[in-house]
């Protein structure tokens, strides 16, 4: 998962292969709270793991549930109905599927068997409406007090006295949950008579009631459907556990890999694996909306292949009020089609994560789209020619505008854009999409593909001790990029060299053993440490020994030409930083920022004498010295590719900073330098 402040996505231009999504929310946070209201235990399979799930799970321990979690795999011993804990202060982060139906059923059981409750969440879930559920329940006789503002979290439950001898009326005009809520609570008070739920005005998201429905069978519970305005739990329905329940894959996130393949799929379909034809989430229905703008769609039971149909897509005026989330994904779609796209009946939007109406028409309109949005609609033309800008997307600390907008990145496609001009997307706070689908942008760039060059690189170059592979591997991090050590892939074969006894003296055979890596020799990185052949060589690689011996091999040319290609190959999404000698002048002459790294002989001396000193490694500081020299010597004298600042480098003299000071003064170079230093023409 990316935790970084931004995520910069360079052009993409194709999209294929296949992936497994993970599990659906919606489904996740059901089944998990069904199992734990009920008797026994329950094994949840496939269960996604986000903040959302993670915060259900912590309420449910902390209301006396045992939870044991192996992977995606959880067993939960469910409370049969009766509380274990009668005093808890629960926090609900921003999980709306979290605090609705624990909300209700904590409210319904505070009142039969006592207990007082408070459910907080962060500042964006107190400002989320759960007026109606509180409407809804304060009839009953559960107390249920506003701590803060009427209406809206966070919420104290405490007792009350239950009256269910009249019908339960509850809107749902604003959010299908709080009629999921009742409908995953009330079994809890059934024992004595039939419940009736009356729904107040039109029902949106039917889909997502009919998910929580076909739950609740799973668990026992028959609830009698008389249309959508009415709701009957009969007499007695108690939660039977059904040992085992698979989560689905989440059709929701499903959707961006469909509007993928309509865009991109061009020489292969996005394969998508774990849900399908057979789902019983409302979602699915994308497909419908995805192939009316000229997606082509192929399914089975549990997959779905998806390629570019009609180009440009279609334009399409929409009823979205059963596929409320997903039709986001249609609002971006919108900007590859020919004419103005109208998504109708959407005003649940404006109630999610944040005003999603407001942030789409805000974030589009950066990127160059006319938008014109009112209560419960948006129309979206795209940018006219040549009109599609540089955008950095502000995500509202929301999920499904972070994922909606990575499709922005391949604008490079898109029938009004000028090819020779594609631009750069910048996605702020990508961990947002921890919420549902943590690793979101693996799964984009495992299906994605774009031009080499297109792949942004940062050089970091600089003679021995530098400390230019701390700098380099602190700003991978920071910016979410790949790691390239060169020096390592030197001291690799250094190694390799020395533990297979073969002449440092040998070009020849050092330059054939250069070759087999990647190849027949597997290599693997993953920041702190080396991976050869599955044995970790971080600490082998750094003894002083292999460091000399990778010294000398690299001035020999056929090393250096064999290891070169092997280098170019760590150029993947969403972009690169490599460190080396040469980086930025033979390696990546076009890297979008080439640093060169220095620091005078005395300070990269103590630097060293101190990391050896730790190692138990006695030498003098005067020795040290003596042998950097001797090395940058060699280095600089090289007749192939000398170590040298290419021309177009940044020069950073690091004697006297610390590495949050250097790694702070690079990436102020690099946001200064944004979108020019992505898409360079």
């Amino acid at each position: 998962m990316y935790t970084t402040a931004f995520l910069d996505l360079p052009p993409l231009l194709t999209a294929g292969g296949t992936l497994r999504l993970p599990g659906s929310k919606s489904i996740s946070n059901r089944v998990l709270l069904l199992a734990g209201l009920s008797e026994g235990t329950t094994v949840v399979h496939d269960l996604l793991a986000s903040d959302d799930t993670r915060v259900m799970l912590e309420a449910l321990r902390v209301l006396g549930c045992d939870i044991q979690q192996n992977a995606d795999t959880v067993h939960i011993t469910g409370l049969a109905g009766k509380l274990s804990v009668l005093q808890a202060d629960l926090f609900m982060g921003n999980a709306g599927t979290a605090i609705r139906p624990l909300t209700a059923a904590l409210a319904l059981l505070s009142a039969t068997q006592g207990g007082v409750f408070t459910l907080s969440g962060i500042p964006r879930m107190h400002e989320r409406p759960i007026g109606d559920l509180v409407d809804a329940l304060r009839p009953l006789g559960c107390v249920v007090e506003c701590l803060a503002n009427e209406g809206y979290p966070p919420l104290r439950l405490a007792g009350g006295r239950l009256n269910l001898s009249r019908p339960i009326q509850v809107r749902g005009d604003v959010s299908s949950q709080f009629l999921t809520a009742l409908l995953l609570s009330l079994p809890l008070v059934s024992q004595e008579q039939d419940l009736v739920i009356e729904v107040v005005g039109e029902l949106i998201s039917k889909p997502y009631i009919e998910i929580t429905l076909n739950l609740l069978a799973r668990f026992g519970i028959q609830v009698q459907r008389q249309g959508w305005e009415r709701f009957v739990i009969p007499r007695g329905s108690r939660y039977q556990s059904p040992g085992h329940i698979h989560v689905e894959a989440d059709a929701s996130s499903a959707s961006y890999f469909i509007a993928a393949g309509a865009i991109a799929g061009i020489e292969e379909p996005v394969r998508i694996e774990g849900v399908g034809s057979a789902s019983i989430q409302g979602d699915i229905r994308f497909i419908e909306a995805a192939e009316a703008m000229g997606a082509q769609v192929s399914s089975g039971a549990n997959w779905l292949e998806v390629r570019r149909g009609a180009w440009p897509l279609k334009a399409i005026d929409l009823d979205c009020n059963h596929i409320p989330d997903a039709a986001m994904t249609l609002a971006v779609m919108a900007l590859y089609a020919e004419g103005t796209t109208r998504l109708r009946n959407i005003a649940s939007w404006r109630v999610k994560e944040t005003d999603r109406i407001s942030a789409m028409a805000i974030e589009l309109r950066k990127l160059g789209a006319t938008v014109v949005e009112g209560e419960d609609f948006i129309e979206v033309t795209p940018p006219a020619r040549g009109g599609w800008q540089h955008a950095s997307i502000h995500t509202y600390d929301d999920h499904r505008m972070a994922m909606c907008f990575s499709l922005a990145a391949f604008n490079a496609l898109a029938p009004t854009a000028d090819t020779s001009k594609p631009v750069s997307v910048r996605i702020d706070d990508p961990r947002c999409v921890a919420k549902t689908f943590p690793d979101y942008f693996e799964a984009l760039f495992q299906v994605a593909q774009t031009r080499p060059d297109w792949i942004p690189v940062i050089t970091v170059d600089g003679p021995t001790a530098s400390g230019k592979g701390t700098l380099a591997s602190a700003l991978a991090t920071r910016l979410g990029y790949q790691f390239l050590d060169s020096g390592s892939l030197y001291r690799i074969t250094g190694l390799l060299a020395v533990e297979q006894g073969i002449d440092l003296g040998d070009a020849n055979a050092l330059e054939q053993l250069a070759r087999q890596l990647g190849e027949a020799i597997s290599l693997r990185f993953d920041r702190e440490h080396i991976w050869v052949d599955g044995r970790d060589v971080s600490e082998a690689v750094r003894r002083e020994e292999i460091g000399q011996a990778a010294s000398r091999l690299s001035a020999y040319p056929g090393v250096r030409q064999a290891l070169l290609e092997l280098q170019k190959a760590f150029r993947g999404l969403p972009g690169l930083v490599a460190d080396g000698r040469d980086m930025g002048t033979v390696v990546f002459q076009d890297a979008a920022l080439k640093v060169f790294l220095t620091a005078s002989v005395a300070e990269r001396a103590e630097r060293r004498h101190r990391q050896l000193i730790s190692k138990g490694v006695s030498v003098t500081l005067d020795e040290i010295c003596s042998d950097l020299e001797a090395r940058d010597l060699r280095d600089r004298s090289r007749a192939v590719a000398p170590l040298k600042p290419a021309q177009d480098a940044q020069l950073l003299d690091n004697s006297a900073l610390t590495i949050e000071q250097s790694v702070d003064t690079v990436l102020g170079w690099w946001v200064a330098g944004w979108p020019h230093v992505i898409v360079r023409h």
